[in-house]
């Protein structure tokens, strides 16, 4: 079968590209979608818990997003450097993207914050990116709040006025370079009135890289290769997974992110059960789905790897008619865009 990525293209209005978040958070709007049937309703985020059942369980992955975007000098003339953190690879270790990168040669030194964090370059890696030891007095991520600024979307030009609308409300694990933002939506309020109404939550952790944002450049989709990010399933989870389904309950994944997460381990195992590691999934049409039975998620860019996602598990046609409906609803898209629930 040969997949091109030109056909999970749509048109979107730059106009309908969501720049600042909506208050309250679960004030967004829900496009409901039968999958079986490409039904399409729509209601409100705050509504959620009249489309779920008790005994129903909640996937959520708790990563937080660090200020992973760091202004700062180069020691001894002042040049100006941008870097960008992707991955931690020891204590104070971290491999990042930083611009002008022929500034930034082996045993080049580079100051943050007035000198609250200063780095220097380790390695060099065959694809541009470097690898830097950082410095600091007390905890690293306390500097780095200090000091750094949350990498928005590229797609998003409005400053970012709270950084914590840009983490959900159960953001715990620190780790990534982008938020899973189907969670944006969910306050503590809601978490509770789940919890009232027998409906279970349960949390996985995977590292969002910038990877996400990565455009699919080839036109046979088969050929794009994913970025791999680092993920973790507990065993309680992983209890409350195997409960719910043998309770002939479903699983409900919050976002993509938690998706791959699963559907990782189902794959590598063959089952649901406490595991930790990498994962380059890459789900597109045709893929069997072998964990989750529903999938919050917001709207995401043309010809990305996650509507190929969404269209594995809803169905191409719906999903493209979905997208369309969407589009002439004037929902609003992307990271601090409008919520789809699809069951």
């Amino acid at each position: 079968m040969e997949l091109l990525r030109s056909d999970f293209f749509y048109e979107l209005p730059e106009e309908l590209i969501a720049q600042t978040p909506i208050e309250p958070r679960n004030a967004s709007r829900m496009m409901c979608v039968d999958r079986s049937t490409g039904q399409i309703t729509h209601d409100h985020f705050y509504n959620l818990c009249s489309h779920l059942k008790k005994g129903d369980l909640l996937v959520m992955n708790d990563s937080r997003v660090i200020p992973a975007r760091l202004y700062g000098e180069k020691i001894g003339n002042g040049t100006f450097i941008e870097f960008l953190l992707l991955e931690q690879k020891g204590d104070k270790l971290w491999e990042i993207i930083c611009r002008p990168g022929k500034k930034a040669k082996v045993g080049t030194r580079f100051s943050f914050g007035g000198g609250r964090l200063t780095a220097e370059v380790v390695e060099v890696k065959d694809d541009g990116n470097r690898v830097v030891q950082f410095q600091c007095e007390g905890n690293f991520f306390t500097a780095l709040e200090d000091v750094g600024q949350m990498p928005l979307p590229p797609y998003i030009k409005e400053k970012l006025k709270d950084k914590e609308r840009y983490q959900t409300v159960y953001s715990n694990e620190l780790g990534s370079a982008a938020a899973p933002t189907a969670g944006l939506h969910f306050t503590k309020e809601m978490l509770e009135e789940l919890r009232i109404r027998g409906i279970n939550t349960a949390f996985v952790t995977l590292h969002v890289g910038l990877g996400t944002f990565r455009p699919v450049k080839e036109d046979n989709v088969l050929e794009h290769k994913m970025h791999s990010e680092h993920y973790c399933l507990p065993k309680k989870t992983a209890d409350l997974i195997n409960e719910t389904k043998k309770n002939g309950g479903r699983v409900i994944a919050v976002g993509t992110t938690s998706c791959r997460t699963l559907e990782s381990v189902a794959t590598f195992c063959g089952e649901i059960s406490e595991s930790e590691g990498y994962t380059d999934i890459f789900i597109y049409p045709g893929y069997e789905f072998k964990c989750i039975d529903g999938l919050i998620t917001n709207f995401h860019l043309p010809e990305s790897t996650l509507i190929m996602l969404v269209s594995a598990f809803m169905g191409y046609d719906n999903t493209m008619n979905a997208y369309r409906t969407a589009v002439a609803e004037k929902y609003r898209f992307f990271s601090f865009g409008d919520s789809m629930c699809i069951l």
